[in-house]
């Protein structure tokens, strides 16, 4: 059973979510906070296996709850929720130890897998977060460049994938969710999981985001 505490100070958000993990019979939100300043009172109370917490708050925000909860139980695993997608506020929270970072904007399905994901020991980030941090990464490269961003070829891996999970895996990296992979590809969402999970298989890495950024390094994929 995977134990998870929800940090949010809107009331009616946190019921929401707890509705959607309660019909997940492996899951159990055994306590609910309003506020950063409930997060390590919470954990040393219940030692949950995830906990979400909210990036906004009024009295102390989600980034400065993580680090002093990291600080102390660096074991913690959080996922942060937010309403943001810029690439700053992903930044910070991934700096303090944040391990996933999920859009308030996501389905029930995604929340699921996301919360899976991160509870074994892997990383999850939205695919529109990752969009945004290939973008702030191409950005980056440019300014290094001195405002020329250049790529070399693309070498695809043959090797390890088939042609269809490289496709899969490109989309991937320009941030499309397996439903936009899917109807960019032509073929069924579960086909598209399917894909998603042998290509984390093939290339030993845990999440989606791991794979994006396995890729680039190796030149596997376009930054685009």
């Amino acid at each position: 059973m995977t134990k998870i505490i929800i940090i949010d100070d809107h009331q009616l958000f946190r019921e929401g979510v707890k509705r959607i993990l309660d019909f997940e019979d492996s899951f159990e939100v055994v306590a609910e906070g309003g506020d950063g300043s409930d997060a390590i009172n919470l954990y040393e109370e219940y030692a949950p296996e995830v906990i979400l917490m909210d990036i906004n708050m009024p009295r102390k925000n989600g980034v400065d709850a993580t680090g002093e909860l990291m600080a102390k139980y660096p074991e913690a695993k959080v996922i942060m929720l937010s309403i943001h997608d810029d690439e700053s506020y992903v930044t910070h929270a991934l700096k303090t130890g944040a391990l996933g970072y999920m859009l308030k904007e996501m389905d029930a399905d995604a929340i699921v897998q996301a919360i899976k994901v991160v509870a074994t020991g892997g990383s999850y980030l939205h695919p529109k977060v990752t969009r945004n941090l290939v973008a702030e990464f191409r950005r980056l490269s440019e300014r290094e460049n001195k405002g020329t961003f250049h790529q070399s070829e693309i070498r695809r891996p043959f090797h390890l994938l088939t042609k269809r999970e490289c496709e899969v895996l490109q989309l991937l990296t320009d941030g499309q969710s397996n439903r936009m992979i899917g109807e960019t590809l032509f073929i069924s969402e579960k086909t598209v999981k399917n894909h998603v999970s042998s290509i984390l298989q093939k290339m030993n890495v845990n999440d989606r985001t791991q794979a994006v950024v396995t890729a680039i390094k190796n030149g596997w994929v376009e930054v685009r």
